[in-house]
């Protein structure tokens, strides 16, 4: 949506039709009730994506706050928008990153939960009544406790570390991307910053961070244009925000093992392999 945005508004397409014929052309609900929306672009964006997760809702925000900052500074709208594009293009490699290397320990702890089933299976399928000791006996009832109980901690234990894993900023150095905007329309440095501050609070972005004041900083001491220096900041950011969410997904692989050594495995113990004994032990007794 945004590199189409970029492409028609480059072409002299105005923003309203631009908008029209990229909503159109991508298909998004989103998209086509902003442009039914009585309210600014930047401003319907923002209240229409109030329901999505919060990875989309950041990004259309980003989207929202580049159109806004670049029409307040000035600068033009076209190559604002390409820049933007990109940085989600660099957003969505990271999410595909971070997802191929989740599908290898999530895909394991899936298929660790089935432990207990298993054993269970396996035992009945020997000839042992395994069911009738957990549904039959008290000690079986406290087996069957005990066994859900762990298989519910480890459910929630492997979820809250699969999402913490997962990616959480949706425009990883959208403040320097927004101060390069801001700058590029000829403004000042200190307007620059009131605007991304007010579109910081307007559009519920994190906050531009040292980084981008250290950039300014030195463009102001070296006496040189900021912008192509915050758009090396903003990717050197994006490359740090890969990375991260790269190594949190390798941690992951590891990490699961706490789950399937301290809860699945007791639990398969307790469903699977107790009741099996009991069973062959009460079939024992009640022979002689």
């Amino acid at each position: 949506m945004t590199q189409r945005l970029a492409v028609l508004l480059s072409a002299g397409v105005s923003p309203v039709s631009a908008w029209h014929h990229a909503a159109a052309s991508t298909g998004s609900t989103l998209a086509r009730e902003v442009e039914d929306a009585a309210d600014s672009i930047p401003d319907a964006l923002v209240a229409l994506s109030a329901e999505l997760n919060p990875l989309d809702r950041g990004a259309w925000h980003g989207l929202a706050a580049a159109w806004a900052v670049a029409t307040d500074a000035g600068a033009p709208l076209g190559p604002s928008l390409r820049r933007y594009a990109s940085s989600l293009r660099d957003l969505s490699q990271t999410q595909r990153d971070a997802a191929v290397a989740l599908a290898a320990p999530t895909a394991t702890a899936r298929l660790v939960m089935a432990l207990p089933l298993v054993g269970v299976l396996f035992s009945l399928a020997l000839g042992f009544d395994t069911l009738g000791v957990l549904f039959g006996t008290p000690l079986g009832w406290g087996c069957l406790a005990t066994g859900i109980a762990l298989m519910a901690v480890a459910a929630r234990w492997s979820r809250w570390l699969t999402d913490a894993a997962q990616p959480r900023d949706a425009s990883p150095g959208i403040g320097c991307d927004l101060m390069a905007i801001a700058v590029s329309g000829g403004g000042s440095l200190d307007r620059a910053r009131q605007m991304i501050d007010a579109a910081v609070i307007r559009f519920h972005l994190p906050g531009v961070g040292t980084s981008a004041e250290e950039i300014l900083d030195l463009s102001r001491a070296a006496g040189v244009p900021a912008a192509e220096l915050l758009r090396c900041e903003a990717e050197e950011q994006r490359r740090q925000a890969r990375t991260d969410a790269q190594a949190r997904a390798a941690a992951l692989s590891v990490q699961l093992m706490l789950p399937l050594g301290l809860c699945v495995l007791p639990a398969f113990m307790v469903l699977g392999v107790l009741p099996m004994l009991l069973a062959v032990i009460s079939s024992t007794v009640g022979r002689f």
